[in-house]
């Protein structure tokens, strides 16, 4: 229930850029510690050993915190306990955000203003888009909302699924340290590598089954599910990330268009494999359909999750009698 209502609220309200947020907290004590533990001085071994000293300590603060604010409040009354964990439910989930943000590249691009679409979509991509063109825009639109639905939305839905917002928190904390620290650049190649591994572990099984859901989903948004499966099937490896592609190879064939591809990170171009054929020149709308496919997926999943998190409470009852 609890999850439900955390879905309902990120519908009506979306992220609350006003108000304190605990994702951000969580970021606030990753830069921190960034910049109170990394010295370029330092060797290999040594940053990827602080690297390992920053997981801990943000996974444990993560998970502790939450669970301190949960268990008071169970103990005082149920429905306090319930209400305390939708509204961080809520904040653990991003449909909303990741629709809002991606459809401000949609209207800027709708107007032909190429400038506002870049700043728009630099807000919610890690290449640089100086250079972008429209398509080139669009596209990293269209891949993001693609990625994200697992990373931001169905991800977190099933570990809040197992056990909850903590398990919640969990996952949330060693995602937001991969975004931060997981790039195979010179700092962080090392410093960050511990928590890029966590993130594909904790991401390797919640990816696929997005996948496999996105595809039964196409269909209901007007999509091709046949052709999702079938460039499913022949480019979900073909990203450095075990599970980027993923869902972005289910995307790119609903939509009938070519993902990925050749990019820019901090001035440097990265050699991409390009992902889904190219039977027709991807479009402005695709940002809509993409955002479509991503809300279907995340109630068809969030469905799931609910049925899980039943059966699990009712396996703690039995087990407690």
């Amino acid at each position: 229930m609890e999850i439900v209502i955390g879905f309902m609220i990120d519908c009506l309200l979306g992220d609350p850029y006003q108000l304190p947020h605990p994702i951000r907290w969580i970021g606030n004590l990753i830069a921190r510690l960034d910049k109170a533990l990394y010295k370029e001085n330092d060797s290999d071994t040594v940053k990827w050993f602080k690297g390992i000293v920053v997981v801990i300590v943000v996974l444990i603060s993560s998970t502790i915190c939450p669970a301190l604010i949960l268990l008071p409040a169970y103990s005082c009354h149920f429905v306090l306990g319930m209400i305390v964990e939708s509204v961080m439910c809520y904040y653990l989930i991003a449909p909303r955000c990741l629709k809002d943000e991606s459809m401000k590249v949609y209207l800027a691009l709708k107007k032909d203003d190429v400038e506002e679409a870049r700043k728009a979509v630099s807000m919610i991509v890690g290449r640089d888009t100086d250079l972008l063109d429209q398509e080139g825009i669009t596209k990293a639109a269209v891949e993001t909302v693609a990625e994200n639905t697992s990373d931001g939305v169905t991800a977190p839905l099933m570990y809040m699924g197992i056990g909850g917002s903590v398990p919640g928190f969990f996952y949330k904390a060693a995602n937001t340290m991969d975004s931060m620290l997981g790039y195979k650049n010179e700092k962080y190649l090392y410093f960050g590598r511990c928590a890029a591994r966590l993130d594909d572990l904790l991401n390797y099984i919640p990816a696929r089954i997005t996948a496999l859901i996105m595809i039964m989903a196409a269909p209901f948004c007007g999509l091709n599910g046949k052709n999702a499966l079938k460039i499913w099937k022949r480019d979900r490896r073909k990203h450095e990330s075990p599970n980027s592609a993923q869902t972005e190879a289910v995307c790119a064939g609903a939509l009938g268009v070519r993902l990925a591809g050749d990019a820019y990170y901090f001035g440097k171009l990265h050699h991409k494999e390009t992902i889904g054929d190219d039977t027709r020149k991807i479009e402005p709308e695709d940002i809509r359909r993409a955002n479509r496919l991503m809300y279907v997926t995340t109630i068809m999943v969030l469905m799931m999750s609910v049925m899980i998190r039943i059966i699990v409470k009712k396996g703690i009852r039995k087990h407690r009698a």
